[in-house]
């Protein structure tokens, strides 16, 4: 017994060893060589300075800007602290939550889509991604804001539904997901209009 106990501690000590501290440290060395932007983040610099993530959102408040999904986090878009808000079809909680998400986009963006109904409005603008943060919203969402903000910008609206697609991001692999618009690259490429 006492030869079976040893061996399991150099196992556990071993393996500990290789699988916790040498594996990760080559992956991170890797990571670190080989795609050096994304393992530090895919930090966003804007004259020296970092001002985001392309990986994670931050709110937007002032309406000369595209808004984000609405966040899962508290605070709001704490990349420390990412969750999803679990809450299923059947949640008052959601539906409470949804209902507010509808009514503040009717409120913002009803006067410059005369017309538009809780039918116009695309899901991903009234619910949280699965990370709570994400950092991207769907086109049609986009579409949805371009004429508030050429309004506000005082833009012509081609110029701003041409940024949308400048600043759209296709399929993963050519096929798995929805293109995807992210929303701090836009915001900074109208600013730096």
């Amino acid at each position: 017994m006492r030869t079976n106990l040893v061996r399991s501690v150099i196992a556990i000590v071993v393996l500990t060893a290789v699988f916790g501290f040498a594996y990760p440290a080559l992956m991170t060395g890797f990571a670190a060589v080989t795609f050096p932007n994304q393992a530090g983040g895919s930090l966003i610099r804007v004259n020296g300075k970092v001002v985001g993530s392309r990986l994670a959102a931050q709110q937007f408040t002032s309406p000369r800007y595209f808004q984000e999904r609405p966040s899962a986090t508290a605070p709001a878009y704490d990349a420390a602290g990412t969750t999803f808000a679990n809450l299923g079809p059947t949640s008052t909680v959601l539906a409470k939550n949804v209902h507010a998400a509808i009514q503040a986009i009717l409120k913002l963006e009803g006067p410059y889509n005369p017309g538009l109904t809780v039918h116009g409005i695309p899901v991903d603008a009234v619910t949280t991604s699965a990370s709570g943060i994400d950092p991207d919203i769907s086109q049609a969402y986009a579409a949805l804001q371009s004429r508030r903000i050429a309004a506000v910008r005082h833009l012509p609206l081609a110029t701003v539904q041409k940024l949308i697609r400048e600043h759209t991001d296709g399929r993963s692999l050519g096929f798995l997901g929805e293109p995807g618009v992210n929303v701090l690259e836009l915001n900074l490429a109208l600013d730096g209009r």
